[in-house]
């Protein structure tokens, strides 16, 4: 059983999501392989090499791969993927936009958002906003599979491996799409999904300028900033900041939970949180069905009082 693992980075370094992929790699099969696609990528490669279990990292380094745009990246991996028994990569927006691609052009079923591996073709994912899991077997020669990466510990990196890496020559150039341009948003708080403490708002904050409460507790705990679809509809936060079914998902070790109701699909993006803390002025919230802790409060008396005790 062969593994082909797709990196996700920025072209200068792995992204988080990779270092919990190959904890779903290395559960697979002990034969893994990774494939970076990008260009000047070459500080990625040396990284993918120290990830562990890794046999080779295949390099696609050229312009057209910039970007890694599913188009033609797709067509790289649907290439190699007569060599592998497994194709995965994180349900991130990056493995969401590119293995449905791969699936479609090998003709085989895209099985998304794995939480468990139960044997070599049977997997669990959650369905209805993660209020049931299905456990779903797949009968493909390839399976490819998104691997949602708060249901798998990160790996650390091994100083001493011995990864080859091969280079892919033949350029696969993109007709069908352009990159156009990106806006990042650039915080000195942690990213939302690798943070250890996450802060989340909602429509009980009432307008974006009460966001500033959060801030301030934010910057105090070095937490990063979430927010409920509410919240972000109604522009007190940007899209970036949305935890949920249709925004990020996040499992920290705290999970602060302010001003939000609990709907079933902010739900999804966050109960697998480690601790979770909710203050909500009405006592039947629904959060509270899933909060470890409650305050049942008005937040605009609660908020400050919680940064005063925290000095």
């Amino acid at each position: 059983m062969k593994t082909l693992l797709i990196a996700e980075h920025d072209n200068k370094k792995l992204k988080s999501a990779t270092y919990h992929s190959i904890t779903a790699a290395k559960a697979l099969s002990d034969d893994v392989d990774v494939l970076v696609i990008g260009f000047d990528c070459d500080a990625v490669v040396r990284e993918a090499q120290k990830l562990p279990s890794v046999e080779r990292v295949y390099v696609a380094n050229a312009k057209d791969y910039e970007y890694q745009l599913a188009e033609n990246s797709a067509e790289i991996i649907s290439e190699m993927a007569r060599h592998y028994h497994y194709i995965i990569s994180s349900a991130s927006t990056f493995g969401k936009n590119i293995l449905p691609r791969v699936a479609a052009l090998l003709d085989v079923a895209m099985i998304a958002d794995v939480v468990k591996i139960i044997s070599s073709d049977t997997f669990i994912r959650p369905i209805y906003a993660g209020n049931a899991l299905a456990t779903v077997q797949s009968l493909d020669t390839i399976k490819i599979l998104t691997i949602r990466t708060t249901s798998f510990p990160m790996s650390a990196s091994v100083e001493n491996s011995n990864a080859v890496v091969e280079v892919i020559q033949k350029i696969i150039p993109n007709t069908l799409s352009k990159f156009v341009s990106q806006e990042l948003t650039i915080s000195a708080r942690p990213e939302l999904t690798n943070a250890r403490i996450v802060i989340s708002g909602g429509r009980g904050l009432k307008s974006a300028e009460n966001f500033k409460l959060l801030e301030e507790l934010a910057d105090h705990l070095g937490a990063a900033l979430g927010a409920s679809r509410a919240a972000v509809d109604a522009g007190f936060a940007p899209n970036d900041y949305q935890v949920g079914q249709t925004g990020k998902v996040v499992a920290p070790d705290l999970y602060i939970a302010v001003g939000i109701s609990g709907a079933i699909q902010h739900l999804a993006g966050m109960k697998d949180s480690k601790v979770i803390v909710a203050i909500n002025n009405d006592p039947d919230a629904p959060i509270f069905q899933v909060a470890d802790y409650g305050l049942v409060a008005d937040l605009f008396t609660a908020l400050p009082e919680l940064k005063a005790e925290l000095g």
